[in-house]
């Protein structure tokens, strides 16, 4: 990985992208989006991710993040890719209404037989391209571009009625699905 996707300060927010493999449209049903909600929520909870901006679309997730003093981004980002990455699997492997778990399933397990860094599957690319967000511009920027995702995409008129995003947080100032450390600019 070069310098240029490295974290260098955890405590900065940084703007990261973790996409499915071959970006599969693996995250279209609500069931497996939740799994990465929870996982986000029990980051925040017990491993010092601070979450700033999210979005979750049917192949890949947006997030803006920091880590508490004492924490490392990567490690966070580690941890929750393995943990979602094998929950989401399961789910689909169980799901029997999931029409293209076969289909799926041998993506996966194509990609994770032809990674050395797998054991059976790989759900996630294995990067996710942490850019630091250290000046205004460029933090909003990246806030507008995550927000405007399922607009650009189709998926809404407007990105605040978007479930699986913080717009609604920043768009609207309330609550969205998730808690998260909001960024004044």
């Amino acid at each position: 990985m070069s310098s240029r996707y490295k974290v260098h300060d955890d405590q900065l927010p940084h703007f990261v992208t973790s996409t499915v493999i071959g970006w599969v449209d693996a995250l279209t049903r609500d069931l497996y989006k939740d799994i990465i909600c929870e996982s986000l929520v029990y980051c925040t909870e017990e491993k010092g991710l601070l979450l700033h901006a999210w979005v979750i679309m049917s192949n890949h997730i947006h997030l803006v993040v920091s880590a508490k003093d004492g924490y490392a981004i990567s490690a966070i980002m580690r941890d929750f890719k393995k943990h979602t990455s094998k929950t989401i699997l399961e789910a689909i492997e169980n799901n029997i209404q999931e029409s293209r778990r076969t289909w799926m399933l041998n993506m996966f397990g194509y990609a994770g037989r032809n990674n050395n860094s797998n054991k059976d599957f790989q759900f996630w690319q294995q990067d996710y391209h942490p850019v630091a967000l250290d000046n205004a511009e460029k933090t909003q920027q990246k806030l507008t571009y995550l927000h405007e995702n399922p607009v650009r995409a189709g998926i809404v008129w407007e990105a605040q009625h978007y479930k699986y995003s913080s717009a609604i947080d920043y768009y609207l100032d309330k609550p969205g699905l998730l808690p998260i450390s909001r960024l004044i600019l």
